[in-house]
């Protein structure tokens, strides 16, 4: 397609994927900044009434789970729907599971978080892989800068969120918070069809894709097969014929995801038809995996125990007004869009300067940036032992490190998979690289359980040695992969 500069100085059809992503993420962030508040919350505030081990459990699973269909969601538009399909139905179909929350059911409330995550499984890894699809491999820079706009669309919706959703569902009913993120994601659905043209022949099928008859019909049966197997599950958990403890689940989950990771790579990089440069390439890529799944287990703790600490034990009063926890949500994309355009200009300028860091550096800078916000959380934590509540400012200045780190790390981590992996195995791939995602979100989802109100009101100590796990584990992990940027960088080849 024509590349010509018209959107930020970048392809026309970036203007396509960043509004679609954008209200994509409204309907996600909206909903996650309401949902553990609203599973822990007690009955009588219309909340759920839940454990915070319970619903750090569930939110975790939920969380994870958003990320992981990200590899099924990849296969399926690899082998059969394209890229482009897969986004257009991913949409609708997270719009329904947003709307089912908003029944005040128990049942519905599940079903929706089912939906939510099918649709995103499909969404997610394949509008990225669409962005990188706009710009020829020769131009990296530019690429790199493209993922860093594409990212800040992310974070405008995320920001606008939790200001709507999170006001509707703390202060007036959580159902009308979950039911705003649905409007979000069918305005994000009506832009994506009537500018669709602007994408010329990004994420459609290639000539080699398997597009039979005899295809079609094989997968529209493993697909029916999948859905009436589900609705079974969800009978058989609806009429209590069997029940799943979420936390022993999660627990579970926790050794197999990293294990199936490992196998997954192991069989690319020997039974796939891949060159030497290729199947070091995909090694770089597995680094990277283990890199950003650290990183989001710290990350991801913004919507669950740093949510819980801004209700708990964050003075949130302005005047006679007491401001929604979630509120709070909207810090991280907010610091997100006032740097991220000045990263996407600084490696450009570095870049001209043969001064941009690799991205090994760029990832191991990610990780020190989150250890050092958990060592601000840490002097939360003494406000809280010393009896007081520390002001919104701490959380302010956590999120905005944290945000640092992001930058660094998660859009130069989607360009450089979208450059590493082979274009068979493009969609599949950066499937795996949202597995990342998805074992961290379920490592804080699980972690936020420790945040239990009753044992850290009779130990306020409790914080301050919660926090610091995070911190030294994250500064830990950034020294070692600083240390071996120079193996990982040869790895990559010619790409940086």
């Amino acid at each position: 397609m024509d590349p010509g500069q018209s959107f930020f100085g970048h392809p026309r059809g970036l203007s396509t994927l960043f509004f679609t992503e954008m209200w994509e993420r409204f309907s996600y962030y909206g909903m996650r900044a309401i949902l553990l508040l609203y599973m822990v919350a007690p009955l009588q505030e219309e909340g759920m009434g839940l454990s915070t081990q319970t619903g750090g459990a569930i939110y975790g699973l939920y969380t994870m789970s958003v990320y992981l269909l990200a590899l099924p969601g990849g296969w399926l538009a690899d082998k059969f729907f394209g890229l482009r399909r897969s986004v257009f139905y991913g949409g609708c179909i997270i719009a329904l599971g947003h709307f089912c929350m908003a029944i005040p059911l128990t049942q519905t409330f599940f079903i929706g978080l089912l939906l939510i995550v099918i649709g995103t499984g499909l969404l997610k890894p394949n509008i990225s892989s669409m962005v990188g699809e706009l710009y020829p491999s020769s131009d990296q820079a530019r690429r790199d800068s493209g993922f860093t706009v594409f990212y800040a669309g992310i974070n405008l919706g995320a920001a606008l969120a939790p200001l709507i959703t999170g006001y509707l569902g703390e202060k007036v009913n959580w159902h009308y918070g979950f039911g705003a993120a649905g409007i979000g994601m069918v305005l994000g659905l009506i832009q994506y069809k009537l500018t669709e043209k602007n994408l010329g022949t990004a994420g459609l099928p290639s000539p080699n894709s398997e597009t039979t008859r005899a295809r079609d019909k094989r997968i529209g049966r493993g697909l029916w097969m999948t859905g009436i197997i589900l609705v079974a599950l969800l009978l058989l958990l609806f009429t209590n014929t069997i029940s799943i403890d979420p936390v022993i689940a999660g627990k579970i989950l926790g050794y197999i995801i990293p294990v199936s990771a490992v196998i997954y790579f192991i069989y690319i990089l020997l039974f796939q038809d891949l060159d030497t440069e290729e199947r070091k390439k995909v090694i770089a890529i597995a680094i990277f995996f283990l890199a950003t799944g650290v990183f989001y287990a710290g990350y991801e703790q913004q919507g669950s125990s740093l949510n819980l600490f801004a209700d708990n034990h964050t003075n949130m009063f302005v005047g006679d007004f007491e401001m929604p926890a979630s509120w709070m949500q909207t810090v991280p994309p907010v610091a997100v869009l006032v740097f991220s355009l000045v990263f996407a200009w600084l490696w450009i300028w570095l870049d001209k300067r043969r001064l941009n860091p690799s991205t090994p550096v760029k990832l191991s800078l990610g990780l020190l940036f989150m250890g050092l916000g958990y060592a601000v959380m840490m002097g939360a934590s003494l406000i809280v032992i010393g009896g007081d509540k520390p002001l919104p400012t701490w959380l302010v200045l956590t999120y905005v490190l944290h945000t640092f780190g992001e930058i660094c790390l998660y859009p130069v981590g989607l360009s450089a998979v979208t450059k590493l992996a082979p274009r068979k195995l493009s969609g599949q791939l950066m499937g795996v690289f949202f597995i990342a995602l998805a074992y961290g979100n379920l490592i804080a989802g699980l972690f936020s359980g420790e945040f239990d109100e009753k044992a850290i009101e009779a130990n306020p100590s409790l914080l301050l040695d919660l926090f610091g796990v995070v911190m030294k584990v994250m500064l830990i992990s950034g020294i070692i992969v600083l240390i071996f940027s120079r193996p990982i960088r040869k790895l990559m080849g010619n790409i940086r």
